[in-house]
């Protein structure tokens, strides 16, 4: 599985296959690897704001 389907999962934007069979360990993976995602994000928006009021 490629780095940027894996992303799409997690942010929501593609689906994930139906055939596959989630377990309950998997959700909280994918929960804690949403939730990283976005706050390294939201770091990085920050970051950037900050250099461009300079």
């Amino acid at each position: 599985m490629g780095v940027l389907k894996q992303v799409a999962e997690y942010l929501y934007l593609k689906k994930r296959d139906p055939n596959e069979k989630p377990t309950q360990w998997m959700k909280y993976m994918h929960g804690i690897n949403r939730l990283s995602i976005i706050l390294f994000l939201l770091a990085l928006i920050i970051i950037a704001v900050k250099w461009l009021m300079r």
